[in-house]
């Protein structure tokens, strides 16, 4: 059975640029489907309703989308550019001043657009500069963390927002003291901290869901018709916490800025 497109309209968040930003984002972070099932997939998820996709450049995921999106446009299933809300991130390998700005033209590329809704730093982290490395922007290597140049990093995104290419900037998987710290300095603050947490909708907050299943990705829009009682938020806020973003794993290293995921997280968690 088809969905009437207007039972699946998303309701916008403001953010501080001036922009709107749909509530529910369709995330496409790896594992993915092999390239033409993943354009198939979005270009579902378009036509259910999705209007907002999260991707980065890490993802290998950018391509696909810009593809499903000019699809999609050629089809008819949405009118134009505008209608949509990308967002991408910017690697690790990538956090250094000089070479933000190429980065997002390169995903820009990929996009075959001309701008991004909304462009994130990835994480505070920063890697060596490899030049010769065909797959630099897939890497992570621990050894090769070095100190975070936020505030140069940040006065870069500052110019890709100023050039328009991109409307709005933000970070991701910042803890509050290290966002404290750019907004001392920033002409542009961050209008989004991409973060992962529960209920997120009940909270107010925009969420990004992920499947690749038409039949849950539909669900996943269903939140809107119904909503948690008090007492089954309270049930939830019981359970105990427990980190789903390995950072012991994938940034501590002996050698490195990050000795332990309590430091990473500023003594948050």
């Amino acid at each position: 059975m088809t969905m009437n497109m207007k039972q699946m309209l998303v309701p916008n968040v403001n953010l501080n640029s001036g922009h709107e930003m749909p509530l529910i984002g369709m995330g496409t972070a790896p594992s993915l489907p092999q390239h033409d099932e993943l354009v198939s997939t979005l270009i579902d998820a378009i036509e259910i309703g999705y209007r907002h996709f999260d991707t980065a450049a890490v993802y290998g995921s950018e391509e696909a989308l810009g593809q499903a999106v000019a699809e999609t446009l050629q089809r008819g299933l949405i009118k134009s550019r505008e209608q949509v809300f990308i967002t991408s991130k910017l690697w690790c390998t990538d956090s250094h001043r000089d070479l933000v700005l190429p980065a997002l033209k390169r995903t820009l590329g990929r996009l075959k657009m001309d701008y991004l809704d909304l462009y994130l730093i990835h994480l505070p982290v920063t890697m060596k500069k490899k030049v010769n490395s065909k797959d630099d922007e897939m890497r992570f290597d621990k050894e090769d963390i070095i100190p975070f140049d936020m505030r140069g990093t940040w006065e870069a995104m500052e110019e890709c927002c100023r050039l328009g290419l991109a409307k709005s900037i933000g970070v991701s998987n910042f803890a509050c003291i290290k966002l404290s710290q750019i907004l001392h300095y920033a002409t542009i603050p961050p209008a989004v901290n991409q973060v992962a947490l529960r209920c997120v909708y009940e909270q107010g907050a925009s969420v990004i869901v992920k499947s690749f299943n038409k039949d849950r990705m539909k669900e996943n829009l269903h939140i809107l018709d119904w909503e948690l009682s008090n007492e089954e938020i309270a049930q939830i806020q019981e359970i105990p916490p427990c980190t789903g973003f390995k950072v012991d794993m994938l940034l501590i290293h002996p050698n490195g800025p990050y000795k332990s995921a309590h430091q990473f997280w500023d003594g948050e968690i």
